[in-house]
């Protein structure tokens, strides 16, 4: 719930890498952080050997503040209330996929990458039973969800019909044996709010550009305690676990 304000930027970078394309990069950071309104404020580089940086590199860390008032905890979150997802998932990890020609797939598909902290602001701002919000990155939605639940004394469950992906993505997975729910992204939110702004919360999304696809998934539950139950589409159910492991190398 906190709003974005500065931001730091290290990045190592292998010996011979293009100049023009690390021109590339940072002026993409500038556009997005303008967009976002935060300032990069400090950073750091260092060089090494050809070979030992994969091309480059980039960490940074973010301070923001957080406005009066605003108290997102675990600890508000009852049975009864509503799960949201703010859009289709899978789609930055399908991406990254395709751009690392491991598999020899070429499907249509881009990152999701985006600064969420406008939409989350108008959630923080208009949902007054706003309980926690997330980033679903590395383990996708489900571990993320596990996150939740885990140790609580509630659970999740969520509706595979209506989980927003992507046909392109579903059919990426099926021949590669991955799971969207586990998939990583890195422009959506996932949060929780109480039942009586289900319908306002779902409206602010369809309002936003980056939430227009996204929607209710499911709700929080007496039982199975510290659980994320999926019912699927023909009618069954199954228990979600935490990701063990990893689909690909690390990317985020």
């Amino acid at each position: 719930g906190a709003k974005p304000l500065w931001i730091s930027c290290g990045m190592i970078i292998e010996e011979g890498f293009e100049i023009t394309l690390l021109e590339k990069i940072v002026a993409s950071m500038k556009q997005t952080a303008d967009e976002a309104g935060v300032q990069i404020v400090t950073g750091d580089t260092k060089v090494v050997e050809k070979g030992n940086a994969d091309g480059i590199y980039i960490n940074t860390a973010g301070v923001g503040v957080l406005p009066d008032g605003v108290n997102l905890s675990l600890d508000k979150v009852c049975p009864g209330d509503k799960v949201f997802v703010s859009g289709y998932i899978g789609d930055h990890e399908a991406a990254i996929i395709r751009a690392r020609e491991e598999f020899n797939i070429n499907i249509d598909i881009e990152s999701d990458c985006a600064a969420v902290c406008d939409l989350t602001s108008e959630l923080v701002t208009h949902i007054p039973d706003l309980r926690i919000m997330r980033d679903p990155t590395r383990g996708g939605l489900a571990t993320t969800l596990n996150e939740f639940v885990w140790g609580r004394n509630f659970g999740i469950c969520i509706y595979e019909n209506d989980i927003p992906v992507r046909e392109v993505v579903r059919g990426l997975c099926e021949p590669l044996g991955f799971d969207p729910l586990y998939m990583a992204n890195e422009g959506k939110v996932v949060f929780i709010v109480g039942p009586g702004n289900s319908e306002k919360a779902l409206s602010i999304l369809k309002s936003h550009p980056l939430g227009r696809n996204g929607k209710m998934i499911g709700e929080v539950v007496d039982m199975p305690k510290g659980k994320v139950l999926l019912k699927t589409q023909i009618g069954s159910s199954r228990i979600l676990d935490m990701l063990t492991g990893e689909m690909l190398p690390r990317i985020c």
